[in-house]
């Protein structure tokens, strides 16, 4: 049996945690140079010298290759992630991807902007090879790393350390880039031709330092970092999410629906725009030296939003804050339309455009869809749900890449084109893809998300309510796997204190209908209830449902009223689909932080399918400790 100590243990400490988090800078760097930066390179550097009807034409096949290979590269991404599970080493499972992915898409990407030393502009074929190869080798390592993070703690907390200090070097990478990229290309271009511009020397110098930093960034997380080799990652190696099934989570559930629309009209519009601003500043205000200004705000802003965020959202519902978001990008697109040769104005266009919770309040209402989707349709679709997010950026970043393109290549933005050979209609057209399509696109998504998107906070709290009524009796379960196992359980107490029925105590659980027991705790403590598989947790983190091995189904409930804390306080140590051993602890809860919010601590049992108990044990009061023998409970099919 795994560990079970009260405390859950710590994987690595500070420099583990710093060691994770420095891979990411480097990673979000490499994406950034690949997304924005390559489009600008092969728009601007791969084919000078050539005649601009030619270039052109190489520009929009290049381009199209890359849209195509990067859309479908989201379908092969659960092949990739088969692969990574099945991997066995010495070195871990992750690791050796990590690093391989690394050195791998870094060469390539070195190769690809020096034009394949020449061959590009020759064999459009090689360049297609070339990229499909860096993109599959960067994704094992975007596989891996992320996938690792169960691997490095069995703290849920802990797990939520990593992956918010990984987003936080990342934003550090991602605009850090921005700030830089002008300096080194120019300086770069300078030192080797003596002209003060960006041109395709600078890109190649600057391809080499993204590389050189990103595989210095893996490898510390490799080196850093210890994978940790127990029933945790053993449970997390199940069937990875398809296209197919992501499609068809989204059909069945309207709601996952219209939020994926809102984010998915807000991404595109930010993409698209993140992507024309280097062209702005360069073509357009005729300030390429001045685009670190992007930057720094999007740095500043990224550091504020993010921690106030969830200060925010405990006084403000996130449908507003959504609004907010929206209406301050709405008000920077107004900005640069009309005001962006005001550097003063231009600046706070630049951070009312960054100063957005989409992403955020996207992914906690896509989660909040998971218990829509159990009470609505009887299926939980939790990896199918989580993974639409990131599908949709990569979408949105594809789509972006070929946009780019198009608006460059309209607007006369090719080559060695400069400021001053930009017409009033170029100015016009860019403006008209750069900012109008998008201020549609942004404003197209607050309506989406205000009109259709219904399931605020306290819409998700009732359903959760409903939700357990309904496993309460027994309905809303579509799992046959389950129904197929017959025969004896051993059922013990999942926590010490004491134990009651449930029946007995209706005046105080009136929302629970099904048969079971309660137990007023000792401790904050959640132990397994018998051997079998924790099928699911609600996002909330206070309900845990279980099945034993010969089908006895369970539900343990851990307060009442405790779906409003929302996961606040709450620690598990398990994976849904992890096979536990009865008496394994489970989870830890906050006891007082329960009683400080003004609800109850007291733990409620029930058998989801109670019709197929052959005889429902009934418990007399009295104290008991977990792990203590309740009743030999027999399931009939």
């Amino acid at each position: 049996m795994e560990n079970t100590s009260s405390k859950p243990e710590k994987q690595g400490g500070l420099f583990s945690k710093f060691a994770f988090a420095m891979g990411n800078m480097g990673h979000a760097a490499f994406y950034a140079a690949l997304s924005n930066y390559f489009i600008i390179f092969v728009t601007s550097g791969l084919f000078v010298g050539l005649p601009k009807n030619i270039a052109n034409k190489l520009i929009v096949l290049i381009t199209t290759l890359i849209v195509v290979i990067r859309v479908v590269e989201i379908m092969i991404d659960p092949v990739l992630g088969n692969i990574v599970d099945n991997t066995r080493t010495k070195w871990g499972k992750f690791k050796p991807w990590i690093l391989s992915g690394t050195i791998v898409s870094s060469v390539l990407l070195v190769v690809l902007f020096t034009g394949i030393f020449g061959l590009a502009e020759k064999n459009w074929i090689l360049f297609a090879v070339l990229f499909v190869i860096l993109d599959v080798f960067y994704s094992f390592s975007d596989v891996s790393y992320w996938g690792m993070v169960p691997a490095l703690s069995e703290d849920s907390d802990e797990r939520g350390v990593y992956t918010a200090l990984g987003n936080f070097t990342g934003s550090i990478g991602w605009n850090g880039l921005t700030i830089i990229v002008v300096p080194i290309v120019t300086w770069f271009t300078f030192a080797a031709t003596g002209k003060h511009t960006e041109g395709p020397q600078g890109w190649v110098a600057f391809s080499v330092i993204i590389a050189a930093l990103t595989i210095i960034c893996m490898t510390i997380t490799a080196f850093g970092t210890q994978e940790k080799d127990n029933v945790i990652r053993r449970a997390s190696q199940k069937e990875k999410t398809t296209l197919k099934g992501v499609f068809t989570a989204i059909v069945k559930n309207d709601q996952i629906l219209w939020a994926s629309l809102a984010y998915f009209l807000y991404s595109l519009a930010n993409v698209v725009t993140n992507g024309v601003l280097f062209y702005y500043f360069k073509f357009i205000l005729d300030r390429s030296a001045e685009y670190a200004i992007v930057g720094v705000v999007a740095t500043i802003v990224g550091f504020c939003t993010s921690p106030l965020y969830p200060i925010l959202n405990k006084f403000i519902p996130r449908k507003v804050l959504f609004c907010l978001g929206q209406a301050c990008m709405i008000v920077s697109y107004l900005i640069f339309i009309f005001f962006g040769s005001n550097m003063t104005l231009l600046v706070i266009g630049l951070a009312l455009y960054n100063f957005t919770f989409a992403q955020l309040v996207t992914v906690l209402t896509l989660t909040d869809a998971i218990e829509y989707g159990q009470l609505k349709n009887g299926e939980r679709n939790e990896a199918v749900t989580l993974s639409i997010r990131p599908m949709i950026d990569k979408l949105t970043g594809a789509f972006s890449n070929g946009l780019v393109s198009f608006i460059a290549i309209t607007c006369g933005m090719t080559g060695a084109a400069t400021a001053a050979d930009m017409t009033a209609g170029n100015v016009h057209t860019f403006k008209s893809f750069a900012f109008y399509v998008p201020l549609v696109l942004a404003i197209l998504a607050l309506v989406v998300f205000v009109s259709k998107v219904k399931l605020t906070e306290k819409k998700h709290a009732e359903i959760v309510e409903e939700l357990q009524r309904k496993l309460s009796e027994g309905q809303n379960d579509s799992d046959k796997e389950c129904a197929k196992n017959t025969g004896m359980t051993r059922l013990v107490a999942p926590a010490s204190g004491k134990i009651m029925d449930v029946e007995e105590m209706t005046n105080v659980f009136s929302e629970f209908h099904g048969r079971g027991f309660a137990i007023r705790p000792q401790e904050g403590k959640i132990y397994a209830p018998f051997d079998g598989v924790v099928r699911f947790t609600f996002t909330t983190r206070h309900v845990i449902g279980l099945v034993s091995e010969n089908g006895l189904e369970m539900i343990v409930h851990i307060g009442i009223g405790t779906v409003n804390m929302r996961g606040q306080g709450f620690i598990s140590h398990y994976v849904d689909g992890q096979k536990v051993k009865a008496g394994e602890l489970l989870m830890d809860f906050d006891r007082d932080l329960i009683v400080q919010n003004g609800y109850d601590d007291i733990i409620v049992c029930f058998f989801t399918q109670p019709g197929r108990i052959k005889e429902i044990p009934s418990v007399s009061s009295g104290e008991i400790i977990h792990g203590k023998k309740i009743a030999d409970v027999e399931v009939n099919k």
